[in-house]
């Protein structure tokens, strides 16, 4: 799709590009809301906290691009971009996107629920560069030159870790619901134990008839974003090219940060709206999903699996680690609330690993 919208914009002139940016930034925006707003209801109505929300249903959406762009690289014979996309994708969301998240507004999390889901964030990125060590000579991943792999087979195994991580965060949110389903009616009525149950499952069935409404419009917000940034990162490549940009730099920004403007836009709309707990939890799904989707499914549809060059074990793994590491420190030392320092914290992380990889000569995310 952005290749076809590539060459629909490039023949047309600044003028066109310019209104082109803007008005795909309108939208960009328009639809984030969308998401913000239906995401939150889809909360309150179903009573499924709005940081698992975010780590399922929106994540999934804002993680479409990611999932694309590294199965189609895989498909074209270009499996090592696909795992710099997904472990680039990481950083950027975990370091930058939740970094600006945090200094726009403190961010409010259900300590509980963060800490669970963070500690599975940081087994997704562990697991993902355990698979990736040559563990019979480890040393030879920092030798100049080396190629390893992540495994076929590894992909399989993520896919079927991704189905686990989904079904476990539904189970989840029904274990929730019924709880405090249950403990509303008991305190306003003191009805009996069978009565409660009957009154529960009425009113799982009018949430589901109601919730399905909200979830169909949410997806649709969630497409509405993946096209406007579908339309915006082409018109502003080219005319980044038409004022002699280098290339070298498109790669490493522009190309590099598109595929995470879904996340940027819904967590920014997310933290100036109050909801800092549906920022938080699509940040961490994004994260969970670049290890298990994207990645996963790249290497499941690729004979060899993904090539790793030596510049992820020198550079880029240990960058996502530090990164997802931080995070975690984050969650324990601010508890409830994700503060304005704590975002200056992570976005130091990410300028830091900005600044290694200028200097190793590699590409940020690649």
């Amino acid at each position: 799709m952005e290749d076809l919208i590539q060459q629909y914009l490039e023949p047309r002139s600044a003028l066109v590009l310019l209104g082109v940016v803007a008005v795909s930034l309108v939208a960009l925006s328009k639809f984030a809301d969308l998401v913000v707003d239906y995401a939150v209801v889809l909360s309150e109505r179903s009573g499924v906290p709005k940081v698992v929300i975010g780590a399922t249903v929106v994540s999934l959406g804002t993680t479409a691009p990611e999932v694309a762009v590294s199965v189609l690289a895989a498909f074209q014979g270009n499996p090592g971009l696909a795992m710099g996309n997904a472990v680039g994708s990481i950083i950027c969301d975990t370091g930058l996107i939740l970094g600006v998240a945090c200094l726009i507004r403190p961010l409010s999390i259900p300590w509980d629920i963060a800490n669970r889901q963070g500690w599975i964030q940081l087994a997704a990125g562990m697991l993902l560069v355990a698979f990736s060590m040559p563990w019979s000579t480890p040393l030879s991943a920092f030798e100049a030159g080396y190629v390893g792999q992540f495994p076929r087979w590894a992909g399989f195994l993520f896919l079927v870790l991704l189905a686990a991580y989904l079904y476990a965060s539904v189970a989840w949110s029904r274990s929730a619901t019924k709880a405090a389903s249950t403990e509303e009616l008991a305190a306003e009525a003191g009805a009996a134990t069978t009565e409660i149950v009957d009154a529960t499952e009425d009113d799982e069935e009018e949430v589901t008839g109601a919730s399905t409404s909200i979830i169909v419009k949410l997806i649709l917000s969630i497409v509405g974003v993946l096209i406007s940034a579908n339309i915006l990162i082409p018109a502003v490549t080219i005319l980044a090219r038409r004022v002699n940009i280098p290339e070298s730099i498109l790669a490493a920004t522009l190309v590099a940060f598109g595929t995470s403007l879904p996340e940027l836009v819904t967590a920014v709309n997310a933290a100036r709206r109050g909801h800092g707990d549906l920022a938080v939890g699509n940040i961490i799904g994004a994260d969970i999903l670049n290890a298990l989707f994207v990645a996963g499914a790249a290497a499941a549809v690729t004979a060899g699996g993904l090539e790793v060059a030596e510049s992820f074990y020198k550079v880029t793994f240990p960058a996502m680690i530090f990164v997802l590491v931080v995070f975690r420190v984050g969650i324990y030392a601010c508890r409830t609330e994700l503060s304005r320092r704590f975002g200056v914290v992570l976005l130091g992380a990410y300028l830091i690993y900005l600044g290694i990889s200028v200097a190793a000569g590699v590409a940020p995310g690649h």
